[in-house]
């Protein structure tokens, strides 16, 4: 059994630096961070924001751009223009972002309050690109909404060509456990591929979830954080084959190597604190960290972070 994995999309983390650390340890597929579709129309073509969210290595794998929004006339072409760039190979519409500052403007869940919406958003994106269009949903807007399979039915009816779901509401947020069987169930009621999201934290809970939900893919998120081998982990309980985690010193390289790249790329500055939760998952679970972290969170220049770390190697 070999089902493909996605690094789920999460904002200010999955940049192209943790993307291609997370292709090397086996991810087939990655999406960009949330891109406002108005944002993007709009933004100076060299305002940094935008620089830095459409930016990736060559030697990446496949990448979905994601958008977000609530208004179709700025989704679809802003769709257009990401399309013309001819960086992705996907656009994938965030309907699934619980985040206050995003469902507060209708975009993200709250467009799972207004299906019709979300339909006519992939409906005109759809006309407005040649690549596949998919979207990233949840279970609903809380628990006495949850209308994933009849939204799922929507989205596919729209033209969407695959569907990423998450097993919990937007209420929920990231807490409670994640409801596989709703996710079964809205993978029945569909013929496009579906994607499962949520508390899939090792091998075996990986072959749990595809047990349980049919799906044809899994989509991994918070667990990869500090953890970008979890995708060869389940790659190798997939295969049936014994996996061996990384020693302390390959996480610390590994840790590294990614604030070396993000220095090249952004700068000292914005390196070292962007890196500051990179580190903390990094080092999570080892004695000393608690102390570390709160030394790594004062320091100010890379090379005071790479002599903590060094002592800890």
């Amino acid at each position: 059994m070999t089902l493909p994995l996605y690094l789920a999309p999460m904002a200010g983390i999955t940049d192209q630096v943790f993307r291609r650390i997370c292709f090397q340890h086996g991810c087939d597929f990655a999406t960009t961070e949330m891109i406002s579709a108005q944002g993007f129309l709009t933004a100076p073509k060299d305002r940094n924001a935008y620089r830095f969210l459409l930016a990736r290595f060559p030697d990446e794998g496949p990448l979905a751009a994601q958008l977000f929004g609530s208004e179709p006339h700025f989704m679809a072409p802003a769709a257009a223009r990401l399309t013309d760039l001819g960086l992705f190979t996907a656009i994938d519409i965030n309907m699934g972002c619980p985040a206050q500052k995003v469902v507060g403007g209708g975009a993200g869940s709250a467009l799972m309050k207004t299906p019709e919406i979300a339909e006519k958003i992939v409906r005109d994106v759809k006309k407005s690109t040649f690549l596949p269009v998919t979207v990233k949903m949840r279970l609903g807007w809380n628990d006495e909404s949850k209308n994933a399979l009849d939204f799922a039915k929507r989205m596919e009816d729209a033209g969407a060509d695959g569907l990423t779901i998450h097993g919990r509401t937007r209420m929920q947020q990231y807490s409670g456990k994640a409801d596989w069987e709703t996710i079964a169930r809205a993978k029945q009621a569909v013929s496009i591929p579906v994607i499962a999201n949520g508390d899939i934290v090792d091998g075996k809970s990986a072959l749990e979830c595809i047990r349980v939900t049919g799906c044809d893919g899994l989509a991994i998120g918070r667990a990869s954080l500090g953890n970008p081998w979890l995708f060869a982990e389940i790659k190798a309980a997939m295969a049936g084959r014994e996996y061996t985690p990384p020693s302390y010193q390959e996480v610390m390289e590994t840790a590294m190597n990614q604030a070396r790249e993000m220095l090249a790329w952004k700068g000292e500055k914005s390196a070292v604190l962007e890196m500051r939760k990179h580190f903390s998952w990094y080092i999570a679970g080892r004695r000393g960290a608690a102390q570390l972290r709160t030394r790594l969170n004062l320091a100010t220049s890379f090379q005071d972070v790479e002599k903590l770390l060094q002592e800890l190697i």
